[in-house]
């Protein structure tokens, strides 16, 4: 009747007069009654009332409710249907982070590990109907959380990734080959991995080359980001007079990484600050976004024309009445 909503809505104010209008009738009638005065009204107590009298009130009555038919016509009550078709790929991602002893130097802030899962936790923020997966290494490699569509289990898992959880090194060959397995199973259409490390492949028995290698054949896009500043680097070091800060130089593969991303079809990527690993992880996500397309369409109905109508007809009938059994007598 009234649809599933209205064109222009605020018309509908104008209902509110309705019942001021009666008010208004309703006491100028009464100011306009003429008085007689009798000595009894005996005479009158058995008088029927005449069809004319019981109807006085019709013809104002029959205008207001075609007045309000027609200022709901006016707000032009709709039916809208819609259809929204939601056409997704599916994309399967794995974060591989690099949680070695270098990884605590503070040339990002507070250190460059805490900046990566900082970064990372917003990356998994931002995601929609992905599984996302994590796996981390050092001298060895193991999957943290497997891919799955649960983010706040993958943050708290994320959240405890922490500095000697395992052997120190950086074994960037079997982090890709962990990561590979995690996704060479995956039904989804788009597989992606990101990397993020600081060091050079100095452990493990696979080297990075190799395990590209593997991951362009299962079609993985990997995404590398090598982080840390140019030159020298500070690092925590303990000693009998408690931390002190030294230089350390910045030692990152940048040839390795270039060529593990540009074998799998992903990107290169250098941070040196806590902006640019923002805006690297920014820039990935809007690249997979592009996988999403998102087709809809709504259809609307316009259903005025009954009220539009009632309104007029309501109106003859009133015009009808007040010309033939309410008429006035000149």
């Amino acid at each position: 009747m009234f649809g599933d909503g209205f064109a222009y809505p605020w018309v509908l104010w104008g209902l509110l007069a309705i019942p001021l209008l009666a008010f208004f009738y309703w006491r100028r009638r009464t100011r306009m009654v003429t008085e007689v005065t009798f000595s009894s009204l005996q005479p009158f107590e058995h008088t029927p009332r005449s069809l004319r009298e019981k109807l006085r009130d019709t013809p104002v009555a029959l205008r207001l409710l075609a007045l309000a038919l027609f200022i709901i016509a006016l707000a032009r009550p709709q039916s809208i249907s819609s259809r929204e078709n939601i056409s997704t790929e599916g994309i399967d991602i794995v974060l591989v982070l690099d949680i070695s002893g270098s990884m605590l130097a503070e040339d990002f802030s507070p250190n460059r590990l805490v900046a990566a899962k900082q970064v990372a936790d917003e990356f998994v923020d931002g995601r929609m109907n992905d599984r996302i997966g994590l796996v981390i290494f050092s001298a060895q490699s193991f999957t943290q959380c497997p891919l799955t569509t649960d983010y706040l289990v993958l943050k708290s898992l994320l959240k405890e990734v922490r500095k000697g959880m395992i052997e120190d090194g950086t074994a960037i060959g079997l982090a890709l080959a962990n990561g590979v397995n995690r996704l060479k199973d995956s039904k989804a259409k788009s597989k992606v991995m990101i990397l993020l490390t600081d060091g050079v492949n100095n452990r493990g028995e696979l080297d990075p080359i190799t395990a590209a290698k593997v991951a362009a054949t299962y079609a993985i896009r990997v995404y590398t980001v090598g982080v840390g500043a140019q030159g020298e680097a500070p690092y925590p070091v303990e000693t009998p007079f408690g931390i002190q800060r030294r230089l350390v130089p910045v030692d990152l593969d940048e040839k390795t990484l270039t060529a593990v991303a540009e074998m799998t079809g992903g990107k290169y990527y250098r941070a040196t600050d806590n902006r640019k690993l923002k805006a690297i992880y920014k820039e990935i996500d809007q690249l997979e976004r592009t996988k999403i397309e998102v087709t809809a369409y709504k259809r609307y109905s316009e259903l005025f024309y009954g009220w539009l109508a009632g309104g007029l007809l309501v109106l003859l009938i009133e015009v009808g009445v007040a010309a033939t059994v309410l008429r006035k007598i000149p």
